[in-house]
C-alpha cells in the first residue's frame, strides 16, 4: 500500500508537467528561507515551488479525474438508489470501497510509471524531462483506452488546437475532461442495467397492492426486502464488482 501511495503521489506531481517540459529543471530543491528574488532564476524557482504545492493540494481531484474512481463510485451510487436503501451502505463505505478498487485497477499502470519514470530518475539514469514523460505515459494510456473518440474530439475542437496526428499530440488538458465525461456515460449505462430488475420488482409490488386495495401502504416498504433478497441470492456484490473490473479491460 505504501508503494502504491508513493507512486500515486509522484504521478500527481508530474501529470500536468509532461507536455510543457523545458530544458531547465522543473522540480526545484526546497530551502526554507525568506528574502528578495534578485535574479530571474530565483523567481522561476519560487514559481516552481508554488506550482508543486498547488498540484499537491489538488491531489484528491487528480485521483478522481484520472483514474477509475468516477465510474466505480457512480455505479455503486446507482445500486444504492435502485435498492432504495437510502444511506446503506453509508457514504464512508462507498468511498472506501471505490478507493481500494481504484488502487487495484490502477496498480499495473502506477507500477509501470514507477518502473519507467520515478525509479530511473531517482537512480540518476534519466533526466527530469524523460522522467515526466515516462511517468505520465501509462496514465495517459489508461485514459485513452477508456475515452470515446467523440468525447476527445469535442475538447480538441473546442481548444482550437491543431488536429493531432497521434495520441502523443493530444494535450493532457483536453484528455482529462474527455475521459471524465466518457466515464460518466459508461457509469450511467451500467446504472441503467442495474435498475431494470429492481424496477420490475417495484412494478409487481405496486400492482399487487393496488389490486388488493392497499393504496395507503407505501410500495417501497414491501419491495425493499424482496430487492435485498434478490440481490443476495444472485450474489450481487460479486457480479457488480466483477463487471466493474472487467469493464476497464
Amino acid at each position: 500500500m505504501k508503494r502504491v501511495l508513493f507512486i500515486f503521489g509522484g504521478i500527481c506531481l508530474l501529470l500536468f508537467m509532461a507536455k510543457d517540459a523545458m530544458a531547465a529543471p522543473l522540480i526545484p530543491n526546497v530551502n526554507v528561507s525568506v528574502g528578495t528574488a534578485e535574479t530571474p532564476q530565483d523567481v522561476a524557482a519560487s514559481l516552481q515551488v508554488m506550482a508543486v504545492l498547488t498540484i499537491v493540494s489538488l491531489a484528491p481531484a487528480i485521483l478522481i479525474m484520472t483514474t477509475s474512481f468516477v465510474r466505480i463510485v457512480v455505479v455503486i451510487g446507482f445500486l444504492r438508489n435502485a435498492l432504495s436503501t437510502q444511506n446503506v451502505p453509508p457514504n464512508q463505505v462507498v468511498i472506501a470501497l471505490s478507493l481500494f478498487l481504484t488502487f487495484y485497477i490502477m496498480s499495473p499502470y502506477w507500477s509501470q510509471a514507477n518502473e519507467q519514470g520515478i525509479q530511473p530518475y531517482l537512480n540518476g539514469q534519466i533526466t527530469q524531462e524523460e522522467a515526466l514523460e515516462n511517468t505520465v505515459a501509462p496514465v495517459r494510456e489508461f485514459m485513452f483506452r477508456q475515452t470515446r473518440e467523440s468525447d476527445l474530439a469535442l475538447f480538441v475542437n473546442l481548444s482550437d488546437a491543431e488536429r493531432p496526428e497521434t495520441q502523443e499530440d493530444v494535450s493532457t488538458f483536453a484528455l482529462i475532461p474527455a475521459f471524465v465525461i466518457s466515464e460518466l456515460k459508461t457509469a450511467f449505462q451500467l446504472g441503467f442495467m442495474i435498475y431494470i430488475p429492481f424496477i420490475v420488482i417495484d412494478m409487481i409490488v405496486a400492482s399487487t397492492l393496488m389490486s388488493m386495495g392497499m393504496m395507503m401502504l407505501p410500495p417501497v416498504m414491501i419491495s425493499l426486502p424482496f430487492k435485498i433478497l434478490l440481490f443476495v441470492m444472485v450474489d450481487g456484490w460479486h457480479l457488480l464488482i466483477r463487471s466493474l473490473i472487467v469493464s476497464f479491460r
